[in-house]
């Protein structure tokens, strides 16, 4: 946490969607200092919350209330009790395999979940000044490349046919760091493209009601609180469990496919900061580390920690896995103060001893 997010105290009452989550956990206690109340909207999901029940992370100081964003009578009932100052929209289904099985799923929570929301604000005359959305870097898809003279290009989805035969990289071409500003965004997967659905719907009701936006395009998100019994997102979780069991860690592809990997905490401090200050703009900003790294540095680093065998490469792949990915975070800094604090060795000790610590933890 900044010094500025800290001593920035707005008052008032923040909305928070999808707040149970492990995001959402992650910035109770922050938002409970810095409004005077916070309301959470969540359907505890079993996919997330195995048992259903609030979470012993969400802050004591949040009012839960569970119900589905994606439904009229939702906002009809918090609406009527609540009148937020700041929306912090964290809702959303989030795994990149599984929106390809499921895309209606997913396209009704993330999309018509945002304007069931907006509808709901406007029905009832509550809008807030300001409304947080947490984004993906799967907005960009492959994101632009540079060829051999130095031409930035944007070379679409990968083929099976290029994957299969182990093409893992675009020929003659260097990837180049994701940048709201510059960066086209072209999503490869459904989960991508009802991401950048939300943003696009967002912005266009925004700015005719005059409410604030702050829209963070999140990297890959790690750390403790992560779901260890959702199959479709925490890799870094996964492969703790895959070390802690004695086992390899496989890595797709060649193991050197390209991820910025930002600590729970870093996103928490800059979610915080885009609902607490004084000032933002209206286009998104890139939460990351402000580095990539290799999936298979990140892998050995947590098998010695376990002293499980050294990663090995399978040559699998994953339909919508993008090859490279990481991300520009000047504007975050700039526009917010916001600045991550935790390299990728802080980071992967605070999950590793995290899970270690929580009972019934069963080896992937």
């Amino acid at each position: 946490m900044t010094s500025s997010e800290t001593s920035a105290r707005p008052g008032g009452t923040v909305l928070v969607t999808g707040g149970a989550g492990f995001i959402g956990c992650a910035i109770s206690a922050a938002l409970a200092d810095a409004f005077d109340r916070v309301v959470v909207v969540d359907s505890l999901h079993p996919q997330i919350h195995a048992t259903g029940e609030r979470p012993a992370e969400l802050d004591a100081r949040a009012e839960l209330i569970v119900a589905d964003v994606a439904e009229a009578q939702t906002w009809d009932t918090v609406l009527a009790q609540h009148s937020p100052d700041v929306v912090i929209h964290l809702a959303a289904e989030t795994g990149t395999g599984q929106s390809l099985e499921e895309s209606t799923r997913h396209t009704h929570v993330n999309v018509v979940g945002t304007s069931q929301l907006l509808d709901g604000l406007n029905r009832h005359g509550k809008l807030p000044r300001r409304i947080v959305l947490s984004s993906s870097r799967a907005v960009y898809g492959e994101g632009a490349w540079s060829d051999a003279a130095g031409k930035a290009f944007y070379p679409g989805q990968r083929t099976s046919a290029t994957l299969d035969q182990a093409q893992w990289d675009f020929p003659g071409a260097t990837p180049l760091p994701m940048k709201a500003s510059v960066t086209f965004p072209a999503p490869v997967s459904v989960y991508g493209a009802t991401k950048l659905a939300q943003e696009h719907v967002l912005q266009a009701w925004a700015k005719s009601y005059g409410v604030e936006t702050v829209i963070l395009r999140l990297q890959n998100v790690y750390g403790p609180g992560q779901s260890l019994i959702n199959p479709y997102t925490g890799i870094m979780s996964l492969f703790c469990r895959m070390a802690m069991g004695g086992k390899s860690i496989p890595l797709y592809e060649d193991g050197e496919v390209r991820r910025d990997f930002i600590l729970i905490d870093d996103v928490a401090s800059a979610i915080v900061a885009g609902a607490v200050s004084p000032t933002v703009q209206g286009e998104p900003m890139d939460i990351g580390s402000g580095e990539f790294q290799t999936i298979g540095t990140a892998a050995k680093l947590i098998a010695q920690h376990y002293n499980a065998p050294a990663p090995h490469v399978t040559g699998q792949y994953r339909q919508g896995d993008v090859r490279h990915a990481w991300a520009d975070i000047t504007a975050a800094k700039d526009v917010l103060g916001w600045t991550p604090q935790y390299n990728l060795a802080q980071g992967i000790d605070r999950l590793a001893t995290w899970i270690d610590a929580q009972p019934d933890v069963q080896p992937a």
